[in-house]
């Protein structure tokens, strides 16, 4: 009896069409930007300021020949969805842009505005050739390349060279040199001392190994393969997180902690009287905590092992308040980070011996250099992003008439971060600039073009051109 079979014995063995070696390389290259961008102080340490900015104009050039050719491909069949795009975002963009015109800085404007071009070029391309499951995976590749090669570079600091290290192409200060300058402190073995890893920031090591934490957690629940290893790497950035001894990473924990189990709580509830009462217990409740805080803040920062001005953070915010005074509208113009080298951007401020480059809050920089308009369309593009993350966490996924499907465990992710940033808001300005602007703008976009995971033309736009199979039914339906 004849038999058709579309799988001859001659026929040559073919690698899985979602392991195609194209979608492996854009995979890489998405690694590679990522992980850039969680640590691009790595790159300025190891490189100098021009070698890193070399980095990033290589990567630049990859991502545009990636994703210009894919973008002509599906011109006809799928066009960008353009009405998809997180258009206040863009907004507070094309205000730093203009910005420019009237900065007391131009040159410093136009080059910190050029970073927040790429950083947001970036974050556009990878939400259009990622789904969601993929760009939690390329996520959690970029921070283990971060937390590994920390412990790695620890390591060989306290067993090999075993002294503290200068970064290179760095000319160390006569005399009694402050911590703040060592890429590497040697204090691995000095369990009293805090720890940097390749970034040479123990506050920047400490924010990248909770979100990794957070990332390796979702990975295991998402069930994930090879969760043994997924454990593994939580156990090594729990313990880098702890040696790092950042106040505001336990302050970013905590504000997380609370936004995971308000989360929780919302859905348990199956009437609207629930929400309701749920979203009054929680305003409650937080606005005690708020309030306690601000009694009890000089306990509480002793506690977390920091004076009740915030480590000079208050002298600051006091310097940068009376240049506010003077220009409050539209601000100084755009410098996210302050270039060091242009002393008039930081008002002649010094910590540690270094030039300021940030205020250490989100709100004051903002308004500093974009004035109260800037700040005003900040403010509109994150409450679209909260409002976006809140509901994608605490609404089961629906495309029919099925309410009961199951939570995916990665819409828990967006909401985690954002929390994250606004806490990290109130010390440090670290969401205006790289991976925080980068994950503004890359949730914000995918919330919008993918509201739900694994569902829709936004989820498989890009995998089709690239040779990958379109998701099934079991992928609608997996946690």
């Amino acid at each position: 009896m004849a038999t058709i079979s579309r799988h001859p014995v001659g026929a040559p063995p073919q690698a899985p069409l979602r392991e195609s070696t194209r979608r492996l390389l854009l995979r890489a290259h998405a690694i590679f930007v990522l992980f850039t961008f969680f640590a691009l102080p790595f790159w300025n340490h190891l490189l100098g300021t021009m070698g890193a900015a070399g980095v990033v104009i290589l990567m630049t050039l990859g991502t545009l020949g990636w994703w210009i050719p894919l973008l002509v491909a599906q011109h006809k069949t799928n066009p960008f969805p353009w009405r998809r795009l997180p258009w206040t975002a863009l907004g507070f963009v094309l205000w730093a842009t203009i910005s420019i015109t009237w900065s007391a800085w131009p040159g410093s404007s136009a080059l910190t505005v050029t970073g927040l071009l790429i950083v947001t070029l970036h974050a556009l391309f990878l939400v259009h050739v990622l789904s969601w499951r993929e760009l939690m995976r390329v996520i959690a590749s970029a921070l283990k390349w971060v937390v590994g090669l920390s412990l790695v570079f620890e390591l060989f600091v306290s067993l090999v060279i075993q002294h503290p290290v200068f970064p290179f192409f760095v000319e160390p200060p006569e005399g009694k040199v402050d911590p703040q300058w060592y890429w590497s402190r040697n204090n691995l073995f000095d369990f009293d001392g805090r720890i940097q890893g390749i970034l040479g920031n123990a506050n920047l090591l400490g924010i990248l190994c909770l979100i990794a934490i957070v990332v390796f957690t979702i990975r295991v629940l998402s069930n994930a393969p090879r969760r043994s290893w997924q454990i593994a790497w939580i156990i090594v950035a729990a313990y880098l997180m702890y040696r790092a001894g950042s106040a505001t990473v336990f302050m970013c924990a905590a504000g997380m902690v609370a936004v995971l189990v308000c989360v929780l709580v919302m859905r348990r509830t199956t009437k609207p009287s629930q929400r309701s009462l749920a979203y009054f217990v929680f305003a409650g409740v937080g606005s005690t905590a708020a309030l306690l805080l601000l009694v009890f803040r000089d306990t509480v920062f002793g506690l977390l092992g920091r004076s009740d001005n915030l480590t000079g953070r208050a002298d600051i915010w006091a310097a940068i308040g009376e240049r506010i005074a003077q220009r409050p509208v539209v601000g100084w113009g755009h410098a996210s980070p302050w270039p060091p080298f242009d002393t008039e951007i930081s008002a002649g401020l010094v910590d540690h011996g270094q030039v300021v480059m940030q205020a250490h809050n989100m709100w004051i920089d903002v308004i500093y250099q974009l004035g109260w308009i800037g700040c005003a369309i900040l403010i509109v593009a994150l409450l679209a992003l909260i409002w976006r993350a809140w509901f994608f966490a605490v609404d089961r996924p629906r495309w029919d008439l099925d309410a009961k499907r199951p939570f995916a465990v990665i819409s828990i992710f967006p909401v985690l971060m954002v929390a994250l940033l606004l806490v990290q808001g109130i010390t440090e300005s670290a969401p205006l600039m790289l991976w925080g602007w980068l994950m503004i703008v890359m949730l914000s976009f995918k919330i919008k073009s993918a509201p739900i995971v694994g569902v829709g033309t936004a989820e498989q736009s890009a995998a089709l051109e690239l040779g990958d199979a379109p998701p099934t039914r079991r992928h609608l339906t997996h946690r």
